[in-house]
């Protein structure tokens, strides 16, 4: 078995493969399409040959600008194959070593996106189980599950509440806001942060990374009272495919008074009426206060997102 990552003459049979599994799908047309704007690449899709015969493929994704890739959104190894999760480990750790010798910081994630009912379904679980089992032997053994919830039009925009002042801020203003808001957050991800590398980097890194989104700085918002306290922020944003909800927080002070509603609301008005047709978001389903959130808001599940990362060092 031999492992590698693709040339510019394999990309035709990468994008072939078939993938009949329930999950972990990306079509030929996808493939190509975003291959060409940069965000798939020959050196980020990863093939296992045996012989000549393509029997497994990685893809990883990364935005046009990424020196290394983000995330790895397809794993595949043909049914056939005696051990699927122990030819799915080989291709990731030879594409890891090769991604960190490239100089890249820590793994790319495993983002595996399911259905919602997805563990009512013999036949996802399945899928799952030899993509998980390979995804903890090469490395990423960190599990979280997020909800990715979506708005449309149809849920209807809500109406101002009234009871929060929002506007724009300086840099200082939202990154002592991250700050605050990231105290006591259910976020497994930000509570990872917070305990590996404190309060101030963390809300540096939460900054850093929505500045490096494709939204705008100029849609952020801070959230006060009428008499100037400080309840929250909201940053509309978007991703390279929808607008999205991007991040929301309540400082701990301000909690259980229903501000997160009118901060969403707020949200998602701002970017309805800039002709959003589909709002994205995402929560952790053990964030249950945010996920009622966004039911009252109007926001479906659409999917389930099973992520794999490494541990922090």
């Amino acid at each position: 078995m031999t492992f590698r990552s693709a040339t510019e003459a394999d990309l035709d049979r990468v994008a072939a493969v078939a993938v009949g599994d329930p999950v972990g799908s990306i079509s030929a047309d996808r493939y190509r399409d975003e291959l060409a704007q940069h965000m798939y690449r020959p050196e980020w899709s990863w093939i296992a040959e045996d012989g000549d015969r393509i029997v497994g493929r990685a893809l990883w994704w990364g935005r046009p600008d990424s020196a290394h890739p983000v995330a790895l959104d397809c794993l595949h190894v043909e049914a056939a194959v005696p051990d699927r999760a122990a030819v799915a480990t080989g291709l990731l750790k030879a594409a890891l070593d090769v991604f960190a010798a490239q100089g890249a910081q820590a793994p790319p994630l495993y983002n595996l996106t399911l259905p919602a009912d997805w563990r009512d379904r013999p036949d996802v679980t399945a899928a799952v189980s030899w993509r998980t089992a390979a995804a903890r032997a090469a490395g990423l053994t960190d599990e979280v599950e997020r909800l990715r919830l979506e708005w449309t039009p149809q849920s209807g925009v809500p109406t101002p509440a009234g009871r929060l002042v929002f506007h724009e801020g300086a840099d200082e203003e939202f990154l002592d806001a991250f700050r605050r808001v990231a105290e006591g957050s259910l976020d497994e991800e930000t509570r990872r942060d917070l305990a590996r590398d404190g309060a101030e980097a963390t809300a540096r890194g939460d900054m850093e990374f929505y500045l490096s989104c494709p939204g705008e700085r100029s849609w952020w918002r801070l959230a006060r009272t009428p008499g100037g306290e400080l309840v929250g922020l909201a940053l509309p944003s978007a991703t390279p495919y929808h607008r999205n909800v991007g991040y929301l927080g309540v400082v701990p002070e301000m909690r259980g008074r229903g501000h997160v509603d009118e901060i969403l609301a707020w949200i998602t008005r701002f970017q309805a009426e800039a002709g959003a047709e589909r709002i994205t978001a995402t929560t952790d389903t053990g964030n249950t206060p945010m996920a009622a959130a966004f039911a009252r808001a109007g926001y479906r599940t659409a999917e389930i997102r099973l992520i794999h990362s490494a541990p922090a060092r």
